[in-house]
């Protein structure tokens, strides 16, 4: 009789797989000007069963994977739709916002439970599209935004030990207001100005160099990260409508903390830009946005 607790080896003999090398750290990067957002791509309308939907990607010029995104988010917008009975009377809409990791989005596996960065995230976007949202249009309503991310913005050659999820939350939460703009946009609901998000960060990128702002950073493009912040933005009504700093920063020297926020209304125009277009692109089609 087979022991079936044994568990044999192969009968020839065998090799052990040998792996590619992993590509050299000091490789050459593009240089972007500190007052130029990376390129961003926008669809509308990726979800059938959704009221609205929305898919975004951060292009990445330096990408040495098969992909050369950096931050992958997609969003679905449920509603406006009716309250049950059993709830009390709203006069306006009520927003539930959720924001989630996809288990291999980040180098650390993400569980499928949302932990505490998550529903930071998820207060912030909540507050950010209130500002923007008409909620009086649809009283005793609630609308769902479910924002998924499917691939966040960090460096996947960087050694196990350099945790840059810190930093990556503040693009991820700028990708997540810009999507979801797009998405609340795709479903009909209406909206005071389409929101857009932005970056900027106080970085240092090399050991040798001074701190200097830039806009939409990659994290691992920089030798140190100081500060960074990030900005939810009404174009046509100069409204900010969250606003959100992380990091180390003397209290009183107001001037940088108001460069940064010029930075990051920068990266919002250039944000919104591309969510005019993709919704022009989605009403019409068949005629070349110019």
């Amino acid at each position: 009789m087979a022991d079936r607790r044994r568990i044999n080896g192969p009968v020839g003999t065998t090799l052990p797989p040998v792996f590619d090398a992993p590509p050299p750290r000091d490789i050459q990067r593009t240089e972007r000007p500190d007052n130029v957002s990376r390129k961003i791509f926008l669809k509308t309308g990726v979800t059938p069963s959704a009221s609205g939907s929305a898919y975004l990607e951060l292009v990445n010029p330096d990408g040495t994977g098969p992909s050369n995104t950096s931050l992958k988010l997609t969003c679905t917008v449920h509603g406006p739709r009716a309250l049950p009975r059993s709830a009390p009377f709203s006069p306006h809409i009520i927003l539930t916002t959720h924001v989630k990791y996809a288990p291999f989005a980040t180098k650390q596996r993400r569980g499928y439970l949302r932990d505490s960065s998550e529903r930071d995230l998820g207060v912030h976007l909540e507050t950010a599209l209130r500002g923007a949202i008409i909620a009086d249009r649809w009283p005793k309503s609630g609308v769902d935004v479910i924002v998924t991310v499917i691939e966040g913005d960090q460096d996947r050659n960087a050694p196990e030990n350099h945790r840059d999820d810190v930093w990556d939350i503040m693009n991820v939460l700028s990708g997540c207001i810009t999507v979801a703009s797009a998405a609340i946009a795709d479903a009909g609901i209406d909206c005071v100005d389409t929101v857009a998000g932005g970056v900027a960060a106080l970085v240092a990128k090399d050991a040798l160099s001074q701190p200097t702002i830039v806009i939409d950073p990659p994290v691992g493009d920089f030798h140190k990260i100081y500060a960074a912040c990030c900005v939810a933005y009404l174009p046509t009504r100069d409204e900010v409508t969250n606003l959100w700093f992380k990091g180390q920063l003397p209290g009183s020297d107001t001037v940088l903390y108001n460069n940064m926020v010029e930075r990051c209304l920068i990266a919002c125009r250039n944000a919104n830009l591309v969510v005019v277009t993709a919704l022009k692109q989605a009403v019409k089609p068949e005629q070349e946005i110019s």
